[in-house]
């Protein structure tokens, strides 16, 4: 059964281009045996997460993120059953949020993840990834 979960964290400690770069290469070599797709929203102070698989795979990898000491704050968003994937492109991907960014300030300017309702929240996650380019670090 496929997949998808939406889930939104507050990092501990700065997020660098260090940390992030890990972050990325780690998910990629990861996602990638355990087939999962997904795309990681970072800025304005947390990370926007959607991940895309096999219900038991994203199972495990939503409690290894749970477990992570880089995460605080982790909540939820959805979880639902899917017929196709929407990330099926990149093992991981990153989009930047920037509250100052217009597109957010104009389209979005009250946007808290943790009150939005999922859908808002997905709004928001493709409206980022039309006007941006998703950075990979390895082809998926």
């Amino acid at each position: 059964m496929l997949v998808s979960l939406l889930y939104v964290s507050q990092p501990v400690g700065p997020i660098t281009t260090t940390v992030t770069t890990s972050i990325l290469v780690k998910s990629q070599t990861n996602n990638k045996k355990a087939n999962i797709t997904g795309i990681l929203c970072q800025g304005a102070g947390l990370w926007l997460q959607a991940l895309e698989g096999e219900r038991s795979q994203v199972n495990r990898l939503y409690s290894r993120i749970i477990g992570d000491r880089q995460h605080q704050n982790i909540e939820l968003l959805s979880m639902k059953e899917i017929k196709h994937r929407q990330f099926e492109q990149w093992t991981m991907a990153l989009v930047h949020l920037d509250k100052d960014d217009p597109m957010v300030k104009m389209a979005h300017p009250e946007f808290d993840p943790y009150s939005a309702s999922a859908e808002d929240a997905m709004v928001l996650l493709d409206a980022l990834i039309k006007s941006s380019s998703p950075i990979t670090i390895m082809d998926a």
